[in-house]
């Protein structure tokens, strides 16, 4: 919110710089974001009379002036014809520099020559006239700046305030916040609002339908209003804090909203029908055409201000071109109400419209503030429209609203959670400060009632930050907490974590770190079936967005859209990794089931692109390395990769169910191409996803030694012809259940299909390492041994040997 400091001292004798201004509201929990210099853009004008007015020689519409400012007479050429001689301009000497990014210099026009400009109200953007010089007051000194002769010195504060301190959103409440941490005096703005004419009662009223959406409204009527420009004062104060003026009725609507904090509207009572006001709930498809000039379908829920046949507002957000004032308008009926700010804020968000008076709607006013901005507004009104204000106001309250009640609060409670220890005397002082009623129960207890504006008062917690801040954070002395020791964690699962990070880590991975929240679409996106579990979602209350509004059921989808976006942004090589919880729902009596797991992401090129490594893509097989390597690094023995077609995310005939033990971990494999196209994604992605819980049963972090081997090795390779749905990990099983003693270990090192190989067949071709810890072994010592495990697998699976080494 924008702070025009020199408005700020219309309320509160405040004479501090305005940089340490901003340090002490910000360390009473109202950060100031910036300090800026305020007022009109301008600079080198000042305040000069006409001293003599002639026609231009050498042309019919320009006039020769001779201005003085008091030590000077300049010559001036002029073309407006609203000055004489006597008057008081604005003059911008040579060398001025006015808004728009113009600077005076000295000039020949048709001939004459002219020492400066006589500038216009829309010329120096300190008003809309252009239709003529400005004419000042002839009080003001000649000669003086006319930034200094006319007030137009200021200090804006940009102020942060967060959405717990609605009565901070006016220039009134950042007073009250002034006036308590320096300890100045507050004034609050005259409302006596004078009366004349006929009584209100007898010429409208106001019917609420919707009490539970508006439960109070208030209006009074003024009649004999003239609607002109502002006067220069109000003008100046609403451009300060960031608003255009309009005319003095608007304006004044929109100086009582910044000033007390309370949204109004001005209604041209003559576009009324039937002179009345209703408020109700408008009907599904209702249309109405608002001030932006937009027409806008309505759902049944939304609160509406109509008169006796029509809607002429969406309440507390905007009003309608139907009934908005004109300069013809000549009564208005004026409002001011309290809103729910729960339906002005879905109604704002549904139809997008972002106001100054719908934040503050949707944030909470004063209910008891409303007929005093109310009385304000009409007051000022009046004054600057010569109009007059019919006797009383229409205050319908059908149902009061509760204000924060009695609060109990013990200065010993107070000193436990401040810090320091407080005297009775300036626990009250602070209190009574902030405007609160304190009645002392007891000794070092008060019985406290908050003021109607502070509805975020509620607890006593809410009196000991109050007290906390303003006798100043910076007075609580830095002390050492008093912690009980956390309880022992899971040290085997924090080595797993670190030693998982470490190895992707070391594979050229990159850790992402994905929102929990994801949306529901993404089962459909990745082509789970709706009965299957990753359509359990655990739906969140009040979603920020639809594509948010559900828990995340794997960790696969987020890696995806992470994979798009930077392809979108010409990242196509990609390793990713995350480490996370997944949540599923149960049901609604109970928590959701929540899994740890580890998921990653392989896509683009192999090796980083170079002459010698051209277009080898990262395939199926990368990534299974990798987790072998993970697995290896765990102590995780004999992982098996078993080929499946249920999951549907991935490709058919390209993906694997990971099983440690007998126990199924996790799956890996090939992005199906349908789900990439789907999330408009083009280049192909391996990616896997393991439980980690599922690690950690058979994660084996310690390490035996075993000697390095002293004798040599020999290997026996041999090529085994094979049907298509032999697998070679079943191979190798095999071969390691029999526990030969001298087979140190089996790999597959080619298989093969194709011309001289029968269809539905492979060659696979595998080699045996033999070793002996004790002596070097002869050709026959191996044979044996090796005779008997090739048996062993051509009985086992049918296989014919093809060839052998």
């Amino acid at each position: 919110m924008l702070v025009s400091l020199k408005w700020l001292r219309d309320y509160v004798d405040c004479s501090l710089d305005p940089r340490e201004l901003a340090e002490k509201l910000t360390m009473a929990g109202l950060e100031v974001e910036s300090v800026n210099p305020g007022g009109p853009d301008f600079s080198g004008v000042v305040v000069a009379r006409i001293e003599s007015l002639k026609p231009h020689p050498n042309a019919d519409k320009l006039s020769l002036c001779e201005v003085g400012t008091g030590d000077r007479t300049y010559r001036v050429v002029c073309g407006a014809s609203n000055i004489k001689v006597g008057d008081l301009v604005p003059l911008a000497t040579v060398g001025a520099a006015i808004p728009g990014g113009y600077t005076i210099r000295h000039s020949t026009i048709r001939g004459e020559a002219s020492e400066g400009m006589l500038c216009s109200e829309e010329e120096l953007k300190i008003g809309d006239d252009d239709s003529g010089i400005m004419i000042l007051d002839p009080s003001l000194p000649l000669g003086e700046d006319l930034r200094k002769a006319l007030d137009l010195e200021d200090t804006v504060l940009d102020v942060a305030v967060t959405p717990n301190r609605p009565d901070c959103l006016s220039i009134l409440g950042i007073a009250r916040e002034v006036a308590v941490i320096t300890g100045s005096r507050l004034h609050y703005p005259e409302t006596v609002c004078p009366e004349r004419g006929d009584p209100i009662e007898s010429q409208t009223s106001v019917e609420i339908l919707s009490p539970h959406l508006c439960p109070r409204y208030t209006a009074r009527l003024i009649k004999n209003v003239r609607v002109r420009p502002s006067p220069l004062w109000l003008r100046v104060r609403l451009e300060a804090v960031g608003l255009r003026a309009i005319n003095n009725v608007v304006d004044v609507t929109n100086f009582v909203m910044m000033e007390l904090g309370q949204p109004l509207h001005a209604f041209d009572f003559a576009f009324l029908e039937e002179g009345r006001i209703v408020v109700r709930g408008a009907e599904e498809g209702e249309e109405f055409r608002s001030l932006d000039e937009k027409t806008r379908l309505l759902k049944k829920d939304m609160l509406v201000i109509c008169d006796g046949v029509k809607p002429v507002a969406i309440a507390g957000i905007m009003g309608g071109l139907n009934s908005e004032v004109r300069e013809e308008t000549d009564t208005i009926l004026l409002e001011s109400a309290y809103f729910d700010p729960a339906s002005i804020r879905k109604t704002a968000r549904i139809l997008g419209m972002s106001t100054d008076a719908a934040f503050r709607f949707e944030r909470g006013v004063d209910p008891e503030g409303v007929t005093r901005a109310l009385d304000r507004a009409a007051m000022l009104m009046a004054e600057l429209s010569d109009g007059d204000v019919a006797p009383g106001i229409i205050d319908e309250y059908p149902q009061p609203l509760e204000v924060p009640g009695p609060i109990r609060l013990r200065s010993a409670r107070a000193a436990d959670i401040i810090g320091i220890s407080l005297e009775p005397f300036r626990v009250k002082k602070i209190l009574l400060d902030l405007e609160m009623v304190v009645e002392e129960s007891k000794e070092g207890e008060f019985v406290v009632t908050p003021p109607s504006f502070r509805g975020d008062l509620t607890r006593e917690i809410d009196l000991i930050e109050e007290i906390a801040r303003v006798n100043g954070y910076d007075e609580i002395p830095p002390t050492l907490p008093f912690l009980t020791p956390p309880s022992r964690r899971d040290e085997k699962a924090e080595r797993v974590d670190d030693l998982i990070r470490d190895v992707f880590l070391g594979l050229g991975y990159l850790e992402v770190i994905n929102y929990s929240f994801t949306s529901p679409d993404s089962g459909h996106k990745l082509g789970f079936p709706e009965d299957h579990e990753s359509w359990r979602f655990v739906r969140i209350a009040n979603p920020l967005t639809e594509d948010s509004s559900v828990l995340r059921t794997n960790l696969v989808y987020g890696l995806l859209e992470s994979m798009g976006r930077n392809i979108n942004v010409g990242n196509t090589d990609l390793k990713f990794f995350e480490m996370g919880n997944i949540f599923l729902h149960v049901n609604e009596d109970k928590l959701p089931w929540e899994r740890y797991r580890i998921a990653g992401l392989l896509t683009g090129a192999r090796y980083d692109r170079s002459w010698h490594y051209k277009d080898m893509l990262s395939d199926f097989y990368d990534i299974k390395g990798c987790l072998e390597t993970l697995f290896a690094t765990l102590g995780i023995e004999r992982p098996r990769f078993v080929p499946t077609q249920g999951v549907p995310f991935l490709h058919p005939g390209r993906a694997a169910e990971i099983f440690l033990g007998d126990k199924p971990a996790g799956v890996m494999g090939e992005v199906h191409p349908d789900v990439l196209a789907g999330m408009d994604i083009h280049q192909a992605a391996f990616v896997f996803e393991l439980d980690r819980d599922s690690l950690l049963e058979v994660a084996l972090l310690s390490r035996t030694f075993h000697e390095i081997p002293r004798f040599p090795a020999i290997n026996r390779d041999v090529a085994f012809l094979v049907e298509n749905d032999v697998k070679a990990g079943d191979i190798i099983a095999l071969c390691r259940s029999e526990e030969e003693e001298l087979l140190e270990k089996v790999d597959v090192f080619d298989v093969y299909s194709g011309p001289s190989i029968p269809a539905g067949m492979k060659s696979l071709a595998l080699r045996f390492t033999y070793r002996s810890a004790a002596k070097t072994l002869a050709d026959h010592e191996i044979n044996e041994t090796h005779q008997r495990v090739v048996q062993r697998i051509v009985e086992a699976t049918g296989a014919k040997i093809r060839g052998a080494i």
